[in-house]
This record gives structure tokens, sequence and C-alpha cells, in this order.
């Protein structure tokens, strides 16, 4: 069995180490090619790994529509797009991807406010968004859970 991560077990981190390995070979057999084959696999890891980070953004905008907008109409429609956001999420996050949300989840959260902004109608909802992540990563993962309005 080779050393590092599995690749049921993590894809991402699989992807992260493959590449280092492909990296070390001996490069005086030139029918593989190496340099693409280790963009390829670098590639699809960073896929999934931008996917997770863009299942995390979209849960976050809704979560601040639902909390700040009075609006009642789009509710169910916000909260139909967190389910769906939820379960992409159970299908792709590892323990790897959770490690890279949890370090890039304060950018996260500042993309998601800025889209929030543009979405809510009401200019007093969009200037009362905080500035600072009022939710966890533990919020975004739980199922069934969504905030509610500040009082």
């Amino acid at each position: 069995m080779p050393d590092g991560p599995r690749y049921d077990d993590d894809f991402y981190a699989w992807t992260k180490y493959q590449a280092d390995v492909l990296r070390t070979l001996r490069t005086d057999d030139n029918r593989f090619d190496r340099d693409n084959v280790v963009e390829e696999i670098e590639s699809l890891g960073n896929s999934q790994r931008d996917a997770v980070r863009s299942q995390v953004r979209r849960i976050l905008e809704h979560f601040l529509k639902l909390a700040y907008s009075p609006a009642p109409d789009p509710r169910y429609g916000w909260m139909g797009s967190i389910v769906e956001a939820r379960a992409a999420l159970n299908d792709q996050i590892s323990e790897t991807l959770r490690q890279d949300v949890e370090a890039t989840f304060a950018r996260l959260y500042r993309d998601a406010r800025r889209r929030a902004e543009l979405g809510l109608l009401e200019a007093s909802a969009a200037s009362a968004l905080p500035t600072a992540c009022p939710y966890t990563l533990d919020d975004v993962l739980r199922d069934d859970w969504y905030p509610e309005s500040p009082k």
C-alpha cells in the first residue's frame, strides 16, 4: 500500500500528495508526461477545494439573507439553497478540506457578505450585515439549522 493519504479517505489530500510524489520521480523516461499529469492531478484537487469553498459561501450568503432580510417570500428559496449546498458539502468535504475552509473562513464570509448585500433589496437590511462572521463552520455544516433574526 502506498504511503500518504488514501484516495478513498481524503481525495483532496491524496491529489496534493500524489502531485508531490510525481514531481520527485526521475525524468529520464520521456514517455511519461509528468509535468502535465502533475498539473491535472493538482487541478482535480483544486476543483474539489473550490467547490467546497463555493458551497460554504453560498450557505453563509443565505444565512445572512435569512437573518437580516425582512422580505417574507424568498425565505423558502434561501432555505432550499442551504439544503442543497449542505448536501453537496457532505459529499465532498474531507478533513483536509475542512481545515482549508477553517483557514479561509473569514475571507469566505467577506465574499458571502458582499453577495448578500447585492441580493438584499432593503438598504437598511444590507447595512445591518455584520462585518465579522456571526456563524461557525459547525453552523454551516449542521443539518436543519438556520439563523434567527437578530433582536
